[in-house]
């Protein structure tokens, strides 16, 4: 027997003012997999991922998360929901004032509140589960793109989430670095069972985590699957998308 999905998208449009951008959404991920969107820019890959958080509220259609209704839901309702998602912006929007300690902390202290040893404790443990303790009190300005990634996918799990979204979680970055990262989001599904939705145009962090991938294009999916089945499509524009590229399985 199946397992319920963890996220489960019916029908889903969006529309900005006379532009549809999601035309008819249907995804299901189940428990502890990873779905990767693919597309060219402007298919509305940022937008469904938005408003699967609740940041951008669906013209038409269902978002069932974790058993609520995220269309449905606002104010505290969702934003009781929205402590259940992690969410690593393409950015990684760490804040330049503070230092990596306080990024972290900064969420803590709003939501959680915990003894400030119990918190300092947390923070450290995740640090070193991205494996940068020692930039505890560093700035942003100081970290370089591939570590700036991983004190913001420190950020987004230093509550917990059961669910985390990633918009281009290594846009940027060199192949070493995207490796790291990858791997680490492959590390959250193992050991902590997270469910995920990754925006990616980076075929290498595709290969590592994609459990499916589906294919966004003009507002609807036009093929899911396997990341290697889908590059062999003889359509257009998937074929534009991987051009040359040669897909292996991991």
């Amino acid at each position: 027997m199946k397992p319920e999905p963890v996220i489960q998208i019916r029908g889903l449009t969006k529309s900005f003012g006379p532009i549809e951008v999601l035309k008819g959404i249907d995804l299901d991920v189940p428990p502890g997999k990873c779905a990767v969107v693919m597309g060219g820019s402007g298919s509305g890959k940022s937008v469904l991922i938005k408003t699967i958080v609740g940041l951008l509220k669906a013209d038409k259609g269902t978002i069932n998360v974790l058993g609520e209704r995220v269309d449905l839901l606002a104010g505290d309702e969702l934003d009781k929901l929205r402590l259940s998602m992690g969410f690593l912006f393409q950015s990684g929007a760490l804040f330049d004032s503070m230092t990596v300690s306080e990024n972290l902390m900064f969420f803590l202290e709003r939501h959680l509140h915990l003894p400030p040893a119990e918190a300092a404790d947390r923070i450290l443990q995740t640090l070193e589960w991205v494996g940068l303790p020692e930039k505890l009190h560093d700035y942003p300005a100081a970290l370089s793109g591939g570590q700036k990634k991983r004190i913001a996918l420190a950020r987004s799990i230093i509550m917990e989430p059961k669910i985390l979204l990633y918009d281009e979680p290594t846009t940027g970055l060199d192949p070493v670095s995207v490796r790291m990262v990858a791997h680490l989001i492959v590390r959250l599904q193992a050991e902590r069972g997270i469910t995920s939705i990754a925006i990616t145009h980076d075929l290498l962090c595709a290969e590592i985590i994609a459990d499916e991938v589906h294919f966004l294009q003009d507002g609807r999916f036009i093929a899911s699957g396997s990341l290697e089945d889908i590059s062999r499509l003889d359509h257009p524009s998937i074929v534009t998308f991987f051009g040359n590229e040669t897909i292996h399985p991991v």
